[in-house]
């Protein structure tokens, strides 16, 4: 009895372990990886600034310049407020190998209402001596179109470099005896740099400075070359500008957020 005892349990048992051999096994799931987060910096955004200019001329207030041999005429102009609005777009590179920053690229234009300037305070134009008349340079308006490359240096923070195009509206008054009281459009180019933090999501500050040459205008002839005008072609409106702006980042695109389940 005993032997048929131990020879059944014997045989129950290794009918269990036959039956389990061939039961599909449970493997643990695969830990979940949350996906990378989308690039916030990514798209276009639009925003208002203010700030403060003031003047970076270098050059003399001779109207008797040659030719241009003393470097052209740079008008004094005294500092004023500035204000205005800028649109943009921005695109964030994440997959570098820097450490978690990144890099941003894009483009900016802005537009700029000042009171920069004041007539009568600027440079003396001499004439055969001493003997000439102050005169004075404003800014009303300039606009610039600059490129943008940054550093994402955390997921918030972007310091970046910026320069392209500028354009101003220049007027003057005076000249060889206080004559040719004119103003135009000058060009030339602005550079700079900044830095812009995503305090919010959308909503980003930033703290610029720009420095703004703009040159030429009305006149290129002989007579004008010589100073009498003064917004001849070497003649030069340098300013510099710190101002600081929100932006509204509208995300349009971005890639959605998985969800968890």
């Amino acid at each position: 009895m005993k032997k048929f005892l131990l020879s059944a349990i014997a045989m129950a048992a290794l009918t269990t372990s036959a039956l389990a051999a061939d039961l599909p096994s449970r493997k643990a799931a695969p830990a979940y990886v949350p996906p990378p987060p989308p690039p916030m910096w990514t798209g276009f955004y639009a925003g208002l600034n203010i700030g403060g200019g003031w003047d970076a001329g270098n050059g003399n207030g001779n109207a008797w310049n040659l030719f241009g041999m003393n470097g052209g005429v740079t008008n004094g102009m005294s500092g004023g407020v500035i204000g205005g609005g800028q649109i943009g777009y921005n695109y964030q590179i994440s997959n570098l190998d820097m450490g978690g920053m990144g890099v941003l690229i894009g483009g900016e234009a802005d537009f700029q209402g000042t009171s920069m300037g004041s007539n009568g305070n600027g440079g003396n134009y001499y004439w055969f001596g001493n003997f000439g008349d102050r005169t004075g340079v404003s800014v009303p308006w300039f606009g610039t179109v600059r490129g943008r490359l940054g550093l994402i240096v955390m997921p918030t923070l972007l310091l970046y470099g910026t320069g392209g195009f500028a354009y101003a509206d220049v007027q003057r008054n005076g000249g060889a005896f206080g004559w040719n009281n004119n103003s135009t459009t000058q060009t030339g180019w602005t550079a700079g740099g900044g830095a812009e933090w995503m305090f919010m999501p959308n909503w980003s500050v930033k703290a610029e400075y720009l420095y703004t040459d703009v040159s030429g205008g009305n006149s290129n002839t002989w007579w004008g070359n010589w100073g009498t005008s003064i917004n001849n072609v070497n003649n030069h409106t340098r300013w510099n500008t710190v101002r600081a702006g929100v932006n509204y980042h509208f995300n349009w695109g971005a890639a959605p957020v998985a969800a968890r389940y």
